[in-house]
């Protein structure tokens, strides 16, 4: 990671803390900063083709983001994993699978094509992007605006 991309991450954090206690009454306590995310987005792949990508997300998000879990740990990933209800031994072999790999190189070549670099960044009907934490009011407008201009 180049250090200046680091730099204005961990500058940002004092704000993202404060809102995140502010907007959502939560304390941030993150984990270790600069891991491997890709067995935990290969993890979602797993969770989602269980019917389980909610469960597993908002789990990995609360370990890493309040319980300073590093969340980089393939371990770590399949004790998250059990806990949601997904066979650890299943999960682990899932890992290494490379349908679910294919899937999570997928969505990268897709954000980098649609020039997806902030994070959270959603996607609308595959027309509107909206990048970085944003207002309910400011996705309330995006939602408004699909339903009055529908997709062909």
């Amino acid at each position: 990671m180049p250090p200046e991309y680091k730099a204005k991450i961990l500058a940002g954090r004092p704000r993202f803390e404060a809102m995140a206690k502010e907007r959502y009454g939560v304390s941030i306590n993150p984990g270790p900063f600069g891991f491997n995310s890709r067995p935990a987005l290969i993890g979602e792949k797993i969770a989602e083709s269980q019917s389980l990508l909610h469960a597993y997300h908002d789990a990995v998000m609360a370990a890493y983001w309040q319980n300073a879990v590093d969340i980089g740990r393939i371990e770590n990933l399949a004790d998250i994993a059990e806990s949601v209800g997904i066979n650890r031994n299943d999960f682990l072999n899932a890992l290494s699978a490379e349908t679910y790999a294919k899937a999570v190189d997928q969505d990268i070549l897709f954000a980098r094509q649609n020039g997806l670099n902030g994070v959270p960044a959603l996607v609308f009907e595959n027309r509107y992007l909206v990048s970085g934490a944003q207002s309910a009011a400011a996705l309330r407008q995006v939602v408004d605006e699909i339903l009055a201009n529908p997709s062909v």
